[in-house]
């Protein structure tokens, strides 16, 4: 989501007669994209700030600004900071240049909208942009999960113009894109209503001329995630759809079927669990159980055979207990993910967590309990992989392997970093690779066909 708000910063100030800069050590001005989801972002965020502040004092003219989620969070704490100048929250993107030609221009602004979705700006990607690119369809989040910060200082919920998304995809397929991932906090709960409509929408101001723009006065029926999903897909077979991130409690039977119906859609779905235990579940409010949740992987099994899963896991919850966490084990084995990003709780200001459970569970415990979840996720990553050892997969080429200039990597379709010999391929081809070995992290193999 930062690398997509970025992207918006980055053209609106393009557009405004800013350059951006190659090597910090030219820049004039400095922003720092921030996150507030885990307490280890913000320190490393904090530690940069305190190297800028020393740069200012050799450098007096340097300037510097800090956008995104802690801006919203901690707003005047920042702003009090030697090094900081601006301070802007992530719907208040507009303001900034703005702000950067005026000296009386307020340095804060912070205000969450219930309307922006910046659908009619063009994000920035450089000039030197690779093949994949991030597309935010939605912004804000509904779910008041116990622990999370992200409705405080991204606001509400809103969903963004499909005719400015598929717009949107549609020029970055045109530009050499192969990839796109429509971004939300919660992909699930995506619905376009017309007679909501609130933004212009993207590259639109042809849209009252073509047939299929979509306007309050067309009387159209909402269009849902998985009818975007399927808009976005037709646009090329060329081009592979992916998401994130998705809600169990939410996510519906017609995104499996779109996905089957449409080869480019990828096969892979990222489901957030987050603990096995329903009891840490209702005390999180993630809204669904265990056996809910297991449903839903029931169903991508039945509808998507072969689609891999990956989760999220937090160890530690305010008053787990050794069973709780034997639960997130026990499930984790069930299920078997194909890859997982894991955490151990770290209490954010200010949510439902802090404000009415302790946040009882040890240090040691906390990181004890989280080994013990990456150590089986470990294994389960390499038992997937090696069920893909002699099997034949269409990997997208997104770069040069960084161990060695003679490899390029890709993903496969379900989400499984791949490297092999270049061969004649180039950035940007689909290739068949034949996996002969694999690591946890990654399959390893050698094209068997002529580029596609």
């Amino acid at each position: 989501m930062n690398v997509s708000d970025s992207e918006v910063v980055a053209r609106l100030l393009s557009d405004s007669g800013y350059r951006q800069c190659e090597r910090l050590e030219d820049a004039r001005i400095i922003f720092v994209n921030t996150c507030s989801v885990r307490e280890n972002a913000e320190k490393r965020v904090m530690g940069r700030l305190d190297l800028f502040a020393r740069m200012k004092k050799k450098d007096p003219g340097l300037k510097v600004g800090v956008l995104g989620c802690m801006a919203t969070r901690l707003k005047e704490k920042l702003l009090a900071h030697p090094a900081v100048d601006w301070v802007v929250g992530p719907d208040s993107y507009r303001n900034l240049p703005g702000m950067l030609g005026s000296a009386v221009a307020a340095p804060l602004e912070v205000n969450l909208s219930l309307t922006e979705t910046y659908a009619d700006i063009k994000p920035f990607r450089g000039e030197h942009h690779g093949i994949s690119a991030f597309v935010t369809i939605m912004r804000g989040c509904n779910n008041m999960c116990a622990y999370c910060i992200v409705p405080y200082v991204r606001g509400r919920e809103r969903s963004r113009d499909p005719f400015s998304i598929e717009e949107e995809v549609k020029d970055l397929f045109a530009e050499g894109f192969r990839e796109v991932t429509l971004l939300g906090q919660n992909v699930n709960s995506y619905c376009w209503k017309p007679d909501n409509h609130t933004n212009q929408g993207a590259f639109a101001s042809d849209r009252g001329d073509r047939p299929d723009s979509l306007t309050p006065e067309d009387g159209q029926a909402p269009v849902t995630f998985a009818q975007l999903l399927e808009r976005v897909a037709a646009i090329s077979p060329l081009l592979r759809v992916r998401y994130t991130t998705s809600h169990p409690k939410d996510m519906q039977d017609d995104v499996l079927y779109a996905m089957a119906a449409h080869p480019n859609i990828c096969k892979h779905i990222h489901l957030p669990v987050q603990s096995g235990s329903n009891n840490m579940l209702k005390k999180m409010n993630r809204g669904y159980t265990r056996e809910e949740y297991l449903d839903r992987i029931a169903a991508i099994r039945r509808i998507l055979p072969g689609c891999t899963i990956s989760s999220d896991m937090i160890s530690g919850f305010c008053s787990e207990t050794e069973e709780d966490h034997a639960q997130t084990l026990s499930l984790m084995e069930e299920v078997r993910f194909d890859q997982a990003f894991m955490f151990h709780y770290s209490q954010r200001p200010n949510t439902l967590a802090a404000r009415h459970y302790p946040d009882d569970v040890s240090e040691d415990v906390k990181i004890r309990r989280l080994n013990e979840i990456i150590a089986l996720q470990n294994r389960l990553s390499l038992e997937s992989n090696r069920a893909d050892v002699g099997k034949v997969f269409e990997v997208l080429v997104e770069g040069v392997s960084k161990r060695s200039e003679e490899f390029f990597f890709g993903r496969t379709g379900t989400n499984k970093v791949c490297v092999f010999p270049k061969m004649d391929s180039r950035v940007g081809d689909y290739v068949k690779v034949h996996v002969n070995s694999c690591t946890a992290a990654t399959l390893k193999g050698e094209i068997v066909t002529e580029t596609l």
